[in-house]
């Protein structure tokens, strides 16, 4: 996990969202939003495309007006012209911002450039960058000629070269192998050491149950759901998910209906398929009994194969509470 701060001194939220609304015309794309972000975790915000994630992200670096609410950002109001909070922020966007015509350093020093003046002082900034992302042996590189895992390695330097406080990554893992995946979350995770704020949006569950410390999902322009991956996972129905090798559900052809049924009748079985080779029975949350099912299955005549449990995942919660399945 990354390194969330229990100060109890530190009161004021590195992000606070009251009460937040936003209308194109009639569509209602945030429904009095709230969000609170503390100083010094890893923050993660979800939610289906098109349930007002990028909205509420502009509205919180000022890129974006407002009907109603507020927005405050280190416990200060943010506006359009708030230049000094403004430099304490980096942005990675989910598609690749850099120049074509410039190299990798380059680059990097242009846009450390929008927040660091001083020249002395952006070179040490950049060099720092390009060690941090490990795009060394690249720097004198145009984007054109660097493959996908390193170009969102550049897009990272560039959003973080200036060492801002706080940190948006939007899906900052898209299209890259697993090595550079690997190398993304280890480097947002050192960064959160060093002391930056995340927020971090992703489709990858896996990734946020990795690195984050809490997580809002949000959808239509709506609150959830809030807390760490463990408690979101107690909030819905979905318990474990046992799957069940056979090709002789009930004994014999006929009866696979009948089974299927008797195992529906249990109490902590929320729902029982099969596709004629493997039967996946979806239980409660709670306490249940596998040996009922085994016993069940055994009565009828069912040759068991192989046998498999897992316990509800984020991709779970985000299906009961949106109706819509995520990247698992």
């Amino acid at each position: 996990m990354s390194g969330q701060t229990d100060d109890p001194t530190s009161t004021v939220d590195a992000v606070s969202v009251s009460k937040l609304v936003k209308r194109y015309g009639d569509m209602l794309a945030l429904d009095y939003f709230d969000l609170n972000v503390r100083q010094g975790e890893i923050f993660g915000l979800l939610g289906p495309n098109g349930s007002g994630k990028t909205t509420a992200i502009n509205c919180i670096l000022a890129l974006l007006s407002f009907d109603e609410g507020s927005v405050r950002v280190f416990g200060e109001p943010i506006s359009p012209t708030s230049y000094a909070l403004k430099r304490r922020i980096g942005i990675v966007p989910q598609n690749v911002a850099v120049f074509n015509e410039l190299t990798v350093q380059e680059n990097i020093d242009y846009f450390c450039s929008l927040y660091a003046p001083d020249r002395t002082r952006r070179r040490e900034l950049v060099s720092e960058a390009l060690d941090f992302v490990d795009l060394n042996d690249y720097r004198g590189y145009r984007p054109s000629k660097l493959s996908g895992g390193l170009l969102r390695r550049l897009n990272i330097a560039c959003g973080i070269a200036h060492k801002p406080d706080l940190i948006f990554f939007d899906e900052p893992t898209v299209a890259v192998d697993p090595q550079s995946r690997n190398a993304i979350l280890k480097g947002i995770q050192r960064l959160n050491r060093e002391g930056a704020t995340v927020i971090y949006t992703s489709h990858y569950m896996e990734e946020v149950e990795q690195i984050c410390d809490r997580i809002l999902i949000m959808d239509h322009g709506r609150y959830l759901a809030l807390g760490t991956a463990e408690e979101l996972k107690t909030m819905i129905d979905t318990g474990e998910r046992i799957s069940i090798e056979t090709d002789d559900l009930g004994g014999h052809a006929n009866a696979a209906d009948t089974t299927l049924e008797r195992l529906r009748t249990l109490p902590f079985v929320a729902s029982a398929d099969y596709d004629g080779h493997e039967l996946t029975v979806n239980c409660r949350r709670g306490d249940h009994n596998l040996i009922d099912i085994l016993q069940l299955l055994e009565q009828t005549g069912t040759h068991i194969g192989h046998l498999s449990s897992r316990q509800p995942t984020l991709n779970d919660v985000f299906l009961e509470l949106t109706g819509t399945a995520l990247r698992d």
